[in-house]
């Protein structure tokens, strides 16, 4: 994981754990962070750690996770989350809007780790022309 990406992945922990903390002390929030903000930022969250733990078990620095997975596991996420809690416990409430925030999260994961392995790639070959020069 280069620095751009351990800035980035700390700076959305940050502002997540914040919201949480902020709302667990009852300190009003504007509704658009208090309600939404965290289901945005969810996904890419949860893919980074996905990610980070495969390419350590697999000791492969290049792995990306594939469009279908991120579909699948958004999906879940979306299932559970505005379908099946809320209709087992009512702390839980259902909005269609969260379940478009979360497919918007794991595409913005996703187009941001093809531009993250395309740049690697552009950088490996200019190393590897570099060497041979």
């Amino acid at each position: 994981m280069n620095m751009l990406s351990k800035i980035l992945y700390s700076l959305m922990f940050v502002i997540a754990a914040s919201i949480y903390v902020l709302q667990k002390l009852t300190i009003a929030l504007p509704l658009v962070v208090n309600n939404y903000l965290n289901d945005l930022l969810c996904m890419p969250l949860v893919f980074g750690a996905l990610t980070f733990i495969v390419r350590k078990l697999k000791n492969e620095p290049q792995f990306i996770l594939p469009f279908g997975f991120i579909f699948i596991l958004s999906s879940y996420y979306a299932v559970f989350f505005e379908y099946y809690l809320p209709r087992t416990n009512t702390r839980y409430t259902s909005d269609w809007l969260d379940v478009a925030l979360y497919f918007i999260g794991g595409m913005l994961f996703y187009f941001y780790q093809r531009i993250r392995c395309k740049k690697n790639a552009k950088t490996k070959a200019y190393q590897i022309i570099r060497r041979v020069d």
